[in-house]
């Protein structure tokens, strides 16, 4: 997992990163995003509407083994990110990584 961890801690860094539900969700409506990332804890109700849209928009979604406060630790975020949706992984090899 720790290579997971820097990889989406160099695409936050250094791309175009979507962080929290309700953002990544309006985006996945429009069909933007190459990859969504969604924490382990994160509520059913946000996993349902989070995989209607991937599937909608042939995005692949990868499930972080960690919680949220996890992923918004792993993001340098002082909060919780229950998803994220890497729009651009900047020089982050996550998009081959997690394929």
């Amino acid at each position: 997992m720790m290579d997971v961890d820097r990889s989406i801690r160099v695409a936050v860094d250094t791309g175009d990163v979507t962080l929290g539900s309700e953002k990544s969700i309006q985006s996945l409506k429009l069909g933007k995003g190459q990859l969504v990332i969604v924490a382990a804890n994160t509520p059913k109700d946000i996993v349902e509407d989070v995989e209607y849209y991937t599937n909608l928009s042939d995005i692949p979604s990868y499930t972080y083994e960690g919680s949220s406060v996890e992923l918004g630790s792993v993001c340098g975020k002082p909060f919780t990110v229950a998803t994220l949706i890497v729009n651009d992984p900047g020089d982050s090899t996550i998009l081959d990584d997690l394929r």
